[in-house]
């Protein structure tokens, strides 16, 4: 337990965090990696060179240093970084490291107003943090490790199939190349793949939802062709899986995590609402669904910004012909509408309030982040509550919406 002491230093640089936390987090990156510089294969260089990293963790810094006298309030968010932690491979040795250089950061940044007792509070604050993560990571370790075609750490796997689903997006169907078997997984979790890019000189990961649903026979992926230049490199990787990831070749995937999941124990009915790539974990939830044969009302949203970024347009309509409790709608801003379940334009508040409000249903939302934004805002006005509306977020982008 933090002393009150601790507590107020640390609650004292709220404003500081405010006005200067990209600065700081910005700083503490480029000193972590020229000092240890064997952590740049961990993190994702695509989202240091967008900014979106650094953003991101100033975000948690300050959202720590908020809720500081009771942690327990942003319980959901560290189990979500937690997840994202196990699929990484981030281990217990690493936060002593992280913490050395977020310190160094907070005196080099802030200069004179840094003391040493602030500095003291913050070593004692991150300790706390650290040692809720490592508990939280050590569980999903040893879950992931024991279960039926489990592992820790990388595990190679052999493409034996490669589609395309529509102009931007290729699915990658995968099997253990050791010859094990082929692990299960919730549905709506994702894998971390990790290459290496010749170019950076680096193994870099990328996180990728699981796109079909737990069959145990294969894993899918479905990987958008991401643009990316010497400034901002976040394409580097879609496009080296696009480009050379053909059948028969092997590829390094972590075991399956993430706590943005189908409800299965629940028989509320179900609305999938998506956008662009954010379709790929709702595909698993409707697969999923579908080979259960489950009684429960399904109602699936997909945005696309045009006909030829629409995936998986053929797969829903075959799902959901001999389904009358599947109902569908495909926006497309750039297309044209069928009168029936195509339409043009993007899922607005209207939209939600004509296809997608449903009693009781769960809501779950997957896309870029002012998307999801408005969809939450727009299904909160229209009298969802809140625990009901579920939602991922790719990337290194705040938690919360």
């Amino acid at each position: 337990m933090l002393s009150e002491q601790t507590r107020s230093l640390v609650k004292a640089t709220v404003p500081v965090l405010k006005e200067h936390g990209v600065t700081l987090t910005s700083h503490f990156y480029r000193r972590m990696f020229a000092h240890n510089p064997e952590l740049k294969h961990i993190f994702n260089q695509g989202h240091q060179g967008s900014g979106q990293q650094q953003q991101a963790l100033a975000g948690a810094v300050l959202g720590y240093a908020e809720h500081i006298d009771d942690p327990s309030v942003l319980a959901p968010v560290v189990m979500r970084i937690a997840h994202k932690h196990a699929s990484l491979g981030i281990r217990a040795e690493h936060y002593p490291i992280v913490g050395g250089h977020l310190l160094a950061s907070i005196r080099e940044v802030l200069g004179e107003a840094a003391s040493d007792e602030l500095v003291a509070a913050w070593g004692e604050a991150y300790g706390q943090l650290a040692d809720i993560l490592i508990a939280a990571e050590a569980v999903l370790y040893k879950t992931a490790t024991l279960a039926d075609g489990g592992w820790s750490g990388y595990r190679p796997f052999r493409v034996i199939e490669r589609t395309k689903e529509g102009n931007e997006i290729a699915s990658f169907y995968l099997v253990p190349a050791d010859g094990g078997a082929v692990p299960a997984f919730r549905p709506g979790q994702y894998v971390s793949v990790r290459v290496f890019l010749p170019e950076l000189g680096l193994a870099q990961p990328r996180q990728y939802s699981l796109s079909d649903a737990p069959n145990g026979r294969y894993l899918r992926i479905s990987v958008k062709r991401e643009a990316g230049d010497d400034v901002r490199p976040s394409g580097r990787v879609s496009n080296h899986l696009h480009d050379t990831l053909k059948t028969g070749a092997v590829l390094e995937l972590s075991a399956p995590m993430g706590d943005f999941v189908l409800h299965e124990d629940r028989e509320t009915p179900v609305v999938l609402i998506s956008a662009g790539v954010g379709q790929t974990p709702m595909m698993a939830m409707l697969q999923t669904l579908v080979a259960q044969d489950s009684p429960r009302d399904i109602v699936y949203l997909h945005a696309a910004r045009n006909e030829a970024a629409l995936a998986f347009a053929d797969t829903l309509k075959t799902l959901a012909e001999p389904r009358p409790r599947l109902k569908h709608a495909l926006f497309v801003e750039d297309g044209a509408a069928d009168g029936r379940h195509r339409h043009a334009g993007r899922i607005e508040r209207d939209t939600l309030a004509e296809h997608a409000l449903t009693e009781g249903a769960d809501y779950y939302l997957c896309g870029p982040l002012p998307f999801m934004s408005a969809q939450k805002s727009a299904l909160l006005s229209l009298g969802v509550a809140p625990e009901r509306v579920h939602y991922e977020v790719f990337g290194s982008d705040p938690l919360t919406v």
